[in-house]
């Protein structure tokens, strides 16, 4: 058994640590930066496979007490890199460093490979580390005058699932997409539609959870190439995953948007995620949108801040989500850094999430129908 790391943004630690509990991860907590958790290398590689939140996975190799160079240089020389790094394995060197003595990331990035090539020159008793073969990324971070460091089993962040090599304006970050998807009342079986739809990475998230189909199925982890890594553990992990998805389980899941040429980009995510023609798309100004009135959720990401400078265009998009609402009956579930959106949606949100759409900080609101509300 090891500790790991599961990162995740501000605001969705607790969300990454439900979901590690609810693949069955040991003594998982969530703190500042993600969750931890215990497992053998086989959990990690699975934690990989099936987290829809998170941004990694990291194998937390150390903390110690770092207030001066010496300090992390020997600190980092003392672990037993040569258990993890093979003789002619590239291991390049990441770093951070908030509220500590110790503030030059590129200093304390420098001193860490020194100390690591120092302790693997004297484990493999050679002069030279070729750094040829497959990579073991390992990054250092300083908070509070704490080192951890860590091995990046992931590879690519997990957001990058594989499907989504177009982008549109302004778009979601898959694992911020499955997070408003879990914080959401929405759960498969019921009707979902993202009127404001873009590119389609919301629906496609949704699509996923509903047909059982692990987010992280088609893409590669770091740690495959890894030599002490359960390899055919792993490949069974992947075959069972495959085993899971059952796309006849995806309905009731729409989208719309008024631009052609991002529904173009959605048809051709939903394509390479292996969704063609599972999730109905329309061309359709939100002003103008209807659903049949039943208990459904509506889940969007619209123009705000940076992405649309007129204020009237944001209190119209805002308008238009009530007046749906109003006709539907349906939840709705907005995603906004636009600090008026309650006030021209012209009621108060039931429910309030502070989240970060990249580096904006947003709101995830959460508006009941009038009749669910009232009861």
């Amino acid at each position: 058994m090891r500790e790991w790391l599961a990162t995740a943004p501000f605001g969705l630690e607790g969300v990454v640590a439900d979901e590690l509990r609810a693949l069955g991860m040991q003594e998982v907590r969530a703190g500042t930066g993600g969750a931890r958790f215990m497992g053998t290398d086989a959990d990690a590689y699975r934690a990989n496979l099936w987290l829809r939140c998170a941004d990694r996975v990291l194998l937390i190799v150390k903390q110690f007490e770092a207030r001066t160079f010496d300090a992390l240089f020997e600190g980092v020389k003392a672990l037993p890199w040569e258990n993890f790094i093979p003789a002619d394995a590239a291991f390049p060197v990441r770093g951070n460093c908030a509220r500590s003595q110790l503030m030059s990331v590129s200093d304390c990035q420098s001193i860490v490979k020194k100390a690591i090539v120092e302790r693997l020159r004297r484990a493999y008793k050679r002069q030279i580390l070729p750094e040829t073969a497959e990579t073991y990324a390992i990054q250092v971070a300083l908070h509070q005058d704490i080192a951890t460091l860590t091995l990046d089993t992931s590879g690519p962040g997990l957001s990058r699932r594989g499907y989504r090599t177009w982008n549109g304006e302004a778009p979601l970050r898959e694992t911020l997409a499955a997070a408003l998807l879990t914080l959401s009342p929405w759960r498969p079986g019921l009707p979902l539609h993202d009127p404001l739809c873009g590119t389609g990475t919301l629906l496609a998230e949704a699509a996923f959870v509903a047909a059982n189909r692990a987010p992280g199925l088609t893409r590669t982890m770091a740690c495959e190439s890894w030599r002490w890594m359960p390899q055919a553990e792993c490949a069974a992990l992947r075959q069972a995953a495959k085993a899971t998805v059952d796309l006849r389980a995806i309905t009731g899941i729409t989208g719309a948007d008024i631009d052609e040429n991002a529904l173009s980009l959605a048809r051709r995510h939903f394509t390479q995620a292996g969704l063609a023609d599972r999730i109905p798309l329309a061309q359709l100004d939100v002003r103008d949108a209807s659903l049949p009135p039943e208990r459904g959720v509506i889940i969007t990401n619209p123009p705000y801040g940076e992405r649309l400078s007129d204020r009237k265009g944001c209190e119209a998009v805002a308008r238009a989500l009530r007046r749906l609402q109003d006709r539907s009956g349906y939840t709705v579930c907005v995603i906004t850094g636009f600090r008026g959106f309650e006030k021209a949606y012209g009621r108060r949100a039931h429910k309030r999430r502070r989240l970060y759409n990249g580096r904006l900080e947003c709101e995830f609101m959460t508006f009941y129908p009038e009749r669910q509300s009232s009861r």
